[in-house]
C-alpha cells in the first residue's frame, strides 16, 4: 500500500456538506465529479498528501442510499492507494479475503477500484484505489 488516498464520507445534502468542510474547515476543494457506476457523486477536499471525498447518492439504488438509510450520515469507508489493483486482487483471494467486485470497477478520475468485505477487515470498508498512469 503507498498511502490513504481518500477517507470517505457518507452525506445526504451535499451543498451542506460541502459548506462545512470548504467554508467552516477551509479544505482545498477540488470540485464534484459524478461516478455512474457507483450511482453517486463526490465532492473532493485536498488534506496534505491525502483527501476527504463526500459521497452523495444519485439513485434510491445506489450502495450510499442504502448506508444513509441504515446508518446514517458519517464514515462509509477508507482508501488506500496500490500500484496493481489487479495484482493485490488476486493476493487477498488467496489469503481468503472477499471482495465486493470481481474485476477493478471505474472510479473517480479514471482510477480503478475494489471494495474489501467489511466483515474480513475488521468492520472497516476498505477500498483499493490504482490511479491512472498519465
Amino acid at each position: 500500500m503507498k498511502r490513504i488516498d481518500h477517507i470517505a464520507i457518507a452525506v445526504s445534502d451535499l451543498d451542506a456538506a460541502e459548506k462545512i468542510y470548504r467554508d467552516v474547515l477551509n479544505l482545498h476543494w477540488e470540485g464534484r465529479e459524478e461516478v455512474p457506476l457507483q450511482k453517486v457523486i463526490t465532492s473532493l477536499f485536498q488534506v496534505g498528501e491525502s483527501r476527504i471525498e463526500l459521497l452523495q447518492p444519485t439513485a434510491p439504488d445506489s450502495p450510499i442510499s442504502a448506508f444513509l438509510e441504515k446508518k446514517g450520515p458519517g464514515l462509509h469507508h477508507i482508501a488506500l492507494e496500490v500500484d496493481d489493483v489487479e495484482a493485490k486482487m488476486a493476493r487477498l483471494k488467496a489469503q481468503g479475503i472477499r471482495l465486493l467486485n470481481d474485476q477493478p470497477a471505474d472510479g473517480v478520475g479514471g482510477s480503478k477500484i475494489v471494495f474489501l468485505h467489511p466483515k474480513d477487515t475488521g468492520g472497516v470498508l476498505v477500498e483499493l484505489v490504482e490511479k491512472p498512469s498519465y
